[in-house]
């Protein structure tokens, strides 16, 4: 078996930190249980670009208990947790093609390899390998049959490759899964963020002036979670209804031309590129710390912030210092990569426990119904989502009312109302 990963020796450490994310992923659990009996992925080969962490480890281990053949590479260079990879090489016989740190040309050079299996099924995070298969491997469209994202700068991807006509396979969008969105992104990576610039920093939040750039589902999340540790929150916005959503939620609201010279810490959650960018670092506050939560790691425009330097260096693990031409500091964490995977772990199982059990199910999803699919970014069918709540809810012991025949004539009639 072929494999590419830091060090086959840290197998051992990995496998108990596997199997410990595995007590608290119940749902993808109950599901595995199921696929090792009828193996509805039997002989299909799927390629599958992820963080490469405990939680994607469980997944990853549950799709194979399907029958599937499966390769997997990472889906950030400094996300991949080498440990986890070894145990997944030695103690469950996967082909693992990722190593923390690694350059780009090694990075592309891994999704290369795990494409060259001729997939049948792609599964992305952030759309780099639906992206590599249309730019350079299009031979390979005619045997794939579907593909999953889990996040919200792939799905980004996939409807512009939509909307220019070029998308050549059906898609499922495990990001706007209800049970997805509503938990992983507000509620995992509002901690997870969190937990990655203590990690990296050390530093106290009560008092501190967080500058929170997006508020979508992850911007809540962290600002949320901010605003909880003592932090006075600023938000940055471009769309008007989730401005106003913040300023209801209790969160000034402001451009980031102000916002820099306010901030302690930056945080970008936008899926955007140059979010903070040239015009605003020589404005900064001194001393600030600049960080990324969003997928890839153009949110901070380095290269601009680069130019404006007269020295860069690194002053701790994950933090480098950046001097500018007029005295002041910066200090940008994890490179500007994702903050909560680099310097802390990711978001906690308990949430990627549902978010993983709706790519298990969508992976199924496909092969049952790709026939009948266009060449579209589709939603988790709603039927899914509701079971994988179901049984998180279950697994957490708790029960819900059920309607009656009663209440359920009376939501389905359009004459019932105060009328006797």
């Amino acid at each position: 078996m072929k494999y590419e990963i830091k060090n086959i020796q840290l197998a051992d450490k990995g496998n108990k930190r596997i199997l410990w994310a595995q007590k608290e992923m119940p749902v993808l659990g109950k599901i595995m249980e199921r696929f090792i009996k009828e193996k509805p992925l039997k002989g299909k080969k799927i390629a599958i670009c992820l963080h490469v962490t405990t939680e994607t480890a469980n997944l990853v281990i549950t799709i194979k208990a399907a029958g599937a053949d499966v390769y997997l590479c990472a889906s950030n260079p400094l996300s991949t947790q080498d440990d986890v990879a070894a145990s997944l090489v030695k103690n469950y016989k996967i082909p693992v093609f990722a190593i923390r740190g690694e350059n780009n040309k090694t990075y592309d050079k891994h999704m290369n390899i795990i494409l060259d299996i001729n997939p049948e099924i792609l599964m992305d995070d952030g759309a780099d390998l639906a992206n590599m298969v249309l730019l350079k491997k299009k031979d390979l469209l005619k045997g794939i049959i579907g593909g999953t994202e889990e996040t919200t700068t792939g799905v980004v991807r996939l409807r512009a490759m939509v909307k220019n006509k070029v998308l050549a396979y059906p898609v499922i969008s495990v990001n706007d899964a209800l049970t997805k969105h509503f938990f992983d992104n507000r509620y995992g990576t509002g901690q997870s963020t969190i937990d990655g610039i203590i990690r990296a920093t050390n530093i106290l939040l009560a008092g501190k002036v967080i500058v929170t750039a997006g508020y979508g589902w992850c911007g809540r999340g962290f600002a949320m979670r901010a605003k909880g540790m003592g932090a006075r929150v600023i938000v940055t916005e471009i769309n008007h209804l989730k401005a106003i959503e913040a300023i209801m939620d209790g969160f000034e609201v402001m451009p980031m031309k102000d916002a820099v010279k306010l901030g302690d810490i930056f945080v970008m959650l936008t899926g955007n590129l140059n979010v903070i960018d040239g015009k605003h670092f020589p404005s900064i506050k001194n001393g600030a710390i600049v960080c990324n939560a969003g997928h890839f790691n153009l949110e901070i425009n380095l290269n601009a912030l680069t130019k404006v330097s007269k020295s860069v260096k690194n002053v701790r693990d994950f933090v480098d210092e950046y001097t500018l031409k007029n005295n002041k500091t910066i200090y940008v964490l994890s490179q500007g990569r994702l903050v909560n995977l680099t310097a802390a772990e990711g978001n906690p199982a308990s949430v990627m426990d549902m978010s993983f059990a709706n790519q298990a199910l969508s992976v199924e999803y496909l092969i049952k119904n790709y026939k009948n699919l266009k060449n579209d970014v589709y939603a988790v069918p709603e039927k899914l989502d509701n079971e994988i709540a179901q049984l998180k809810l279950n697994s957490m012991g708790i029960e819900i009312d059920t309607l009656t025949k009663e209440q359920k004539k009376y939501l389905s009639s359009w004459s019932s109302g105060t009328q006797k």
